[in-house]
């Protein structure tokens, strides 16, 4: 079963989402018909097999009223440091304008930029 496993982040997200719908009283099927999302599609995320697009996660956090940023942040779409409110991702996550395969791509050009600007840094301070 590991074998099948996305990753901890979306192991995580899968159990939250999990603890979300149950706390909701929601069925795996009603979240599936308010989202507008497959029950198994659904069913394979919760379960950590699936890692869902920034899209799904808004879909899903609609449905059951919780915070999309919430979700993206247990996703690995975001991270803490980013200070949730007024991020890069967020702003590329938002546009309505982008497709999904653009925001992804801006966001993976945006965290190498990051990483090889945090680099850089590193190797300056060891000077």
């Amino acid at each position: 079963m590991a074998k099948g496993m996305v990753g901890k982040t979306v192991e995580g997200l899968g159990d939250y989402l999990k603890e979300q719908r149950t706390s909701a009283e929601l069925s795996l099927r009603q979240l599936s018909e308010a989202a507008g999302v497959s029950n198994p599609y659904l069913s394979q995320i919760e379960r950590g097999l699936r890692k869902p697009s920034a899209d799904v996660l808004q879909q899903i956090a609609k449905a059951l009223r919780i915070s999309a940023e919430q979700l993206y942040l247990r996703a690995g779409i975001l991270s803490p440091e980013d200070g949730v409110g007024g991020s890069v991702e967020l702003a590329v996550l938002n546009d309505p304008r982008l497709t999904e395969r653009q925001k992804q791509s801006l966001l993976d050009v945006y965290t190498s930029f990051l990483a090889i600007n945090n680099q850089g840094d590193e190797a300056t301070t060891e000077s």
